[in-house]
């Protein structure tokens, strides 16, 4: 699947608000794993830096955690 990005808007928001969508649908339930700076590289043709943004995001969020060689997990949201 190709993306199709808006000019207009940093392609991180674009992949974080996908990603966000995903979490909420349940595509990643809580305690899954989400992909990885390289697989969003592979799924949606961005860099690395791009990627690492993504992950930023959704860590501030408070939607992701990420554990240290380990990878990254939707958090279980309590109550």
């Amino acid at each position: 699947m190709v993306y199709e990005f808006e000019d207009d808007r940093p392609r991180w928001e674009q992949v974080a608000e996908i990603m966000r969508a995903r979490i909420a649908d349940g595509t990643y339930p809580p305690g899954s794993r989400v992909p990885s700076v390289l697989q969003l590289q592979a799924e949606f043709g961005i860099s690395t830096s791009t990627g690492q943004k993504v992950h930023r995001a959704l860590r501030a969020d408070g939607l992701i955690r990420t554990q240290s060689g380990m990878g990254s997990y939707v958090r279980r949201m309590d109550g």
